[in-house]
């Protein structure tokens, strides 16, 4: 069985990995609402999770992070893609329930500011391995310098549309098992 889950597939079936989605599409392998906890993985079943433009559609962001982080085993990957919060990708679509910016992430990792000043919020931890921006330029174009990224988040912070689409990349962070 693949260690590998696409949450939120939709058309995008991924070859090799448990591909899910809200809806019995081709190529699907579990249909699931993720909105109902728990979902039906088991726990630190999976080595590496994708979720690709789904988390601004659900909810309850915190509970959400909580559940991938009990299906993500020690170590995991976890890849998480949404629209940046002033981006005409995050503010047009009707569906989207939550905004995210560059900083969101960092109330799960303690090794950041957020997360020591507010532990309570969650028991969720990942460490934050990276973020990229995407801007649009000809379609998307990611940008990983980190001085570029200063750049983009300064003028973003008063302008819209600068950033996109941000993604990234958490490490589950647990104890290991003996």
């Amino acid at each position: 069985m693949s260690t590998k889950l696409h949450l939120g597939c939709g058309n995008q079936i991924l070859p090799g990995w448990i591909n899910h989605d809200l809806i019995a599409l081709p190529g699907v392998d579990v249909v699931h609402d993720l909105t109902v906890f728990p979902w039906p993985f088991a726990a630190a079943q999976f080595d590496e999770i994708r979720m690709i433009n789904v988390l601004e559609h659900l909810p309850d962001t915190i509970k959400t992070v909580e559940e991938l982080h009990r299906i993500a085993a020690p170590g995991a990957k976890v890849t998480i893609r949404v629209p940046y919060w002033n981006s005409p990708d995050m503010i047009t679509d009707p569906t989207h329930k939550a905004n995210f910016n560059q900083h969101t992430f960092e109330y799960f990792d303690p090794s950041q500011r957020h997360c020591r000043e507010r532990p309570y919020y969650s028991t969720a931890r990942f460490r934050i391995h990276k973020i990229d921006y995407f801007i649009r330029e000809r379609g998307y174009r990611r940008i990983t310098t980190p001085w570029q990224q200063r750049i983009l988040a300064t003028l973003a912070r008063f302008l819209g549309g600068v950033i996109w689409v941000l993604e990234f990349d958490l490490i589950a962070l647990k104890p290991q098992c003996p």
